[in-house]
C-alpha cells in the first residue's frame, strides 16, 4: 500500500502589530464603569419616576425607516449611516438615533390602542460615520425618552423639565436649556422661502455643504457649525416671526409652563436641530461655558415630532422626546470632577500557601460569599507577602491566612490588618468569628 502523506499543520505566525479596535470606537474599561452606572442608573430612576417604561429596539433597522423618518437631506442619511445588504437582499442600517425606531415599534406593536399617552425610555449604542473626536465617536450611546399620543404644550414643558432634572441630578446644574420653535409644515414653508432669499445674497460666504443645502433644505443652514456660516446665520430672518397662530400659541404656552416651573432657558432663534422630523418646539441642553464652545458640544436635545408616526405609516400621532449622548455627559462630569471613583473595599482578604491550602481556600471563599461577607483573594499568587500587599490595596479589615499547617489542622489565622494581631481559630467557626469582629 502506498504510504500516506503526513499532514503537518501550518505554523501560525504572530502578527507584526497587535490588533487594534476600528477607528471611532473604544473600550469601556472596568475603572470607568462607575461613571456609566452613575449616569444610566440616575436617568433610568428619574424616567421611571415620571411614569416611563423601558423599550429596547433592534440595533439595526430597514434603511427606509431612517431615510423617511430622519430625512433624506440630513447629514445623518447622506453621509453618516452604516448601511449594508444582507445575503437575503435586505437593505439594513445600524441605527444612528433612537426616535425613529421607537416610532416604528409604536406602530408595529399597536401602541395606539394603549392608554394614551405612551411614555417610553431607552438606552444603548448608536452608530454614525463621522470624524471621531472627544465625546463624539462612531459607536456612541444614547439615553432617550419619548412620549407619544399627546399634543398639549404641557408635554413639551414636562419633557424639558425631565431632561433638566436628570442633568441637575447628575451635578450639571449650570447647563442651560436652549429653546426655539421651528413651526409646522405650513408656516415653515413661508419661512424657508424667506430664508432662501436671504442666503442667496450671502452664498459666497457659505461653506460647500451649506451651498448644497440651500437648494434642498435651507433650514439646515442655521445648524451649520462652520464659523463663517454661523456669522451669516446670526443675522438671518427668525422663524419666530413667521409662525402661524397655532404654532405661536403653542410655543407661548410652552414658555409659560417653563416659567411656572421656574426653569430658566435661553430663547435661541437659530436652533433648528439636525433631523427633519421635528415640528414646533425644539431644544438642546448646553454645558456651562462660552456660548460658541457650548454650541459645539451640546449634551443632548429633542423636541416635538407630530408628523413622524404618520410619515412611517401609522395613524396621526403627536409626540415629543429627548435624548442625550452618554459619552458627552460623562466627559463633562469628568471635566468638572463631579463624581469620585469609589474605593474598592472588601471586608476580608483570603490568603493561602500551598496546594492543600489553595483547595480549602477556594471552598472557604464560596462559604464567605454565601454568608454575605465581602471577600477578596489572589489565589494564583504563592507568596504570603505579595498577598498581604494585595489585602492592603483592598483596604480589608482582616486577612484570613491558610498555610500548610493550618490546612492540615483544619484551622485558619485571622489577622487584624490595622494592629497586626493574629489569632488561630477552627475552620468551622471562621464565619461566625469574622461576623462578630466585623460588627465591632
Amino acid at each position: 500500500m502506498p504510504r500516506r502523506k503526513k499532514i503537518v499543520p501550518k505554523k501560525v505566525k504572530g502578527l507584526k502589530k497587535p490588533l487594534q479596535s476600528p477607528k471611532g470606537v473604544r473600550d469601556i474599561l472596568p475603572n470607568e464603569q462607575y461613571l456609566w452606572d452613575f449616569v444610566l442608573n440616575t436617568a433610568r430612576k428619574i424616567s421611571e419616576s415620571f411614569g416611563y417604561g423601558k423599550i429596547e429596539t433592534p440595533i439595526f433597522e430597514n434603511t427606509t425607516l431612517f431615510e423617511r423618518g430622519v430625512g433624506a437631506d440630513t447629514d445623518i442619511v447622506e453621509k453618516e449611516m452604516y448601511s449594508f445588504n444582507t445575503l437575503g437582499g435586505d437593505n439594513l442600517t445600524l441605527r444612528p438615533e433612537g426616535t425613529a425606531g421607537v416610532a416604528r415599534a409604536f406602530i408595529q406593536n399597536g401602541m395606539s390602542r394603549w392608554p394614551q399617552p405612551v411614555k417610553l425610555y431607552y438606552d444603548g449604542p448608536m452608530f454614525r460615520h463621522e470624524s471621531p473626536q472627544s465625546g463624539r465617536l462612531r459607536e456612541f450611546h444614547h439615553f432617550g425618552f419619548e412620549i407619544l399620543g399627546e399634543q398639549s404644550s404641557i408635554i413639551d414643558a414636562q419633557i424639558i423639565y425631565l431632561a433638566w432634572k436628570i442633568f441637575n441630578k447628575l451635578g450639571l446644574k449650570n447647563a442651560t436649556v436652549q429653546i426655539n420653535s421651528i413651526g409646522c409644515l405650513t408656516c415653515r414653508s413661508a419661512y424657508k422661502d424667506l430664508l432662501t432669499d436671504y442666503y442667496r445674497a450671502k452664498i459666497s460666504k457659505l461653506c460647500p455643504d451649506c451651498r448644497r443645502r440651500l437648494a434642498r433644505n435651507p433650514l439646515r443652514l442655521l445648524d451649520c457649525k462652520e464659523e463663517k456660516c454661523m456669522q451669516v446665520a446670526a443675522l438671518a430672518p427668525q422663524i419666530l416671526d413667521c409662525l402661524c397662530d397655532d404654532c405661536h400659541n403653542h410655543f407661548k404656552s410652552v414658555l409659560e409652563y417653563l416659567d411656572s416651573l421656574e426653569l430658566s432657558y435661553v430663547l435661541n432663534p437659530n436652533l433648528v436641530r439636525g433631523l427633519d422630523y421635528y415640528t414646533k418646539t425644539v431644544f438642546e441642553i448646553w454645558p456651562a461655558g462660552e456660548e460658541e464652545e457650548s454650541r459645539q458640544s451640546s449634551l443632548g436635545g429633542g423636541g416635538r415630532y407630530d408628523d413622524l408616526v404618520e410619515l412611517l405609516g401609522g395613524e396621526p400621532t403627536p409626540a415629543a422626546g429627548f435624548s442625550f449622548g452618554v459619552e458627552r455627559v460623562i466627559e463633562e462630569i469628568k471635566r468638572l470632577d463631579l463624581v469620585k471613583k469609589p474605593k474598592i473595599v472588601r471586608q476580608v482578604f483570603l490568603i493561602q500557601l500551598g496546594d492543600l491550602a489553595r483547595k480549602k481556600s477556594l471552598k472557604l471563599f464560596n462559604t464567605l460569599m454565601d454568608s454575605r461577607i465581602l471577600v477578596a483573594e489572589s489565589l494564583g499568587r504563592g507568596s504570603i507577602k505579595s498577598q498581604l500587599k494585595m489585602a492592603n490595596k483592598f483596604h480589608t479589615r482582616f486577612s484570613l491566612i491558610i498555610g500548610q499547617k493550618e490546612a492540615l489542622d483544619d484551622t485558619i489565622i485571622i489577622r487584624d490588618m490595622d494592629s497586626g494581631m493574629q489569632e488561630v481559630v477552627a475552620m468551622e467557626k471562621v464565619v461566625k468569628e469574622v461576623k462578630k469582629r466585623l460588627a465591632k
